[in-house]
């Protein structure tokens, strides 16, 4: 009788532990449906005259006609204080400055970005293929990330200045 009650045991275990976590995956992906949905309803929308009148030239050539300022000449490019880099277009906080690290690309780098902050877009122009990277509140063009960064991510978030405002930790 053990013999045949064994065997049953382990596949009821074996199926129970199955069904538990096809469960918990069905609930991971259905948050994360969820969390798509919401930042498509916390959207920023503005008309182009909107945000040609709340940025300066240069934010705009940037955030809306996805330019890039030239290397070494951005304001955070060297720049390591501590406290949080934010949209320039609309204030969400993007990166943490313990995730910025000096890369020598000659825009600010940082390694990992606040969950949620940012989003992926394919980019084949002028020949390459990059990644984009845009602001999840308001679409904002913030620069593109590369697979050859430091550990913990291996990631680069290569990053225009002109994109973001600095907010200090150091309130004095």
């Amino acid at each position: 009788m053990k013999l045949i009650s064994l065997p049953y045991n382990l596949f009821f275990f074996l199926t129970m532990f199955v069904y538990v976590f096809s469960c918990q995956y069905s609930q991971n992906k259905n948050e994360i449906l969820l969390n798509k949905k919401q930042n498509i309803l916390k959207k920023m929308k503005k008309t182009e005259s909107e945000w040609r009148k709340s940025l300066t030239d240069q934010e705009y050539k940037i955030l809306r006609e996805k330019g890039t300022e030239r290397a070494f000449t951005g304001q955070y490019d060297g720049h390591f204080e501590k406290g949080v880099y934010n949209c320039a277009g609309c204030g969400n906080q993007l990166f943490e400055s313990e995730t910025k690290y000096r890369s020598g690309c000659g825009w600010p780098a940082f390694y990992d970005a606040i969950p949620g902050a940012v989003e992926e877009h394919k980019d084949n122009s002028f020949g390459m293929k990059r990644i984009e990277i845009t602001c999840s509140k308001c679409d904002g063009h913030l620069g593109h990330v590369f697979n050859d960064g430091p550990k913990p991510t291996g990631l680069r978030y290569c990053i225009n200045s002109v994109s973001m405002d600095f907010e200090s930790n150091n309130k004095e």
